[in-house]
């Protein structure tokens, strides 16, 4: 960690790390940053949705932005809560329920044996609803207004993935699954929720997501960002700034 003073004329560039709260977007995070160090070079290295919580990398100041594609480029983990029996049309809690279907007699041999076949390389399709750019505009533009996009496959790698707090059978309605994945950058564990409900032959969608890690940080190590908006934590907030410096010989060395 590098102490960077209160006093923001001697301050050019510094890489943040953030526990996004549920409910602000990404970009919320990063004006609020903005404001906070009068800065407008600020960025973050991968988006998290609003509904989701957990570490965002952000980069303040030139130096550090130009960070950002080399720190999207590490392995993610989340802990993720499948719904399941229902899918909807965001594959996560924001959208409208499709298609429901009865949740019966999914033992845990056949989750875990589900939840196997997912690991190692595949092909995925973003979803509709989603920040990927298509002709300048993230695909939930197009989605939002009823155009569908065709969207091609995009290989990714499922590391590991494991069901969390494996206690009986999952059956009936509210039936839930928490699972915990570490994958590649550019997997949507809402896609991967919604494919998991379908190999169980029940449906599902993601609700609920945190990110714990992503590349060479976890969240453990992330200022609260629910704290951003108090005066009185700008100090602790500005200690917890990582140096350009410190970063690049931290990815040297991954």
């Amino acid at each position: 960690m590098h102490d960077v003073s209160e006093d923001m004329s001697d301050f050019e560039a510094a890489v943040f790390l953030i526990d996004k709260p549920e409910g602000p977007t990404s970009f919320d995070m990063v004006r609020r940053i903005r404001r906070l160090l009068a800065m407008k070079k600020v960025g973050h290295a991968g988006t998290l949705d609003p509904f989701a919580s957990g570490l965002l990398i952000v980069c303040a100041g030139r130096p550090a932005t130009k960070m950002i594609s080399s720190l999207m480029e590490g392995e993610k983990e989340y802990i993720a809560t499948l719904v399941l029996g229902h899918e909807t049309t965001t594959q996560d809690p924001e959208g409208e329920i499709i298609a429901s279907c009865p949740v019966e007699d999914i033992t845990p041999e056949k989750v875990r044996a589900c939840l196997q076949s997912f690991v190692g390389e595949q092909m995925q399709t973003p979803p509709s609803f989603s920040a990927l750019k298509y002709k300048g505009k993230p695909l939930y533009y197009y989605a939002r207004r009823g155009i569908e996009v065709k969207k091609d496959a995009r290989r990714v790698h499922i590391g590991q993935i494991e069901r969390l707090g494996e206690d009986g059978v999952l059956t009936g309605p509210g039936s839930r699954l928490r699972i915990r994945v570490v994958c590649s950058k550019g997997t949507y564990i809402r896609t991967l929720a919604a494919d998991i409900g379908r190999r169980l032959g029940c449906g599902a969608y993601l609700g609920e997501l945190r990110r714990t890690r992503s590349g060479l940080f976890t969240v453990d190590e992330s200022f609260p960002g629910q704290d951003l908006l108090a005066e009185d934590e700008k100090r602790r907030f500005l200690a917890g700034a990582l140096s350009v410096n410190d970063v690049s010989n931290l990815l040297q060395k991954s």
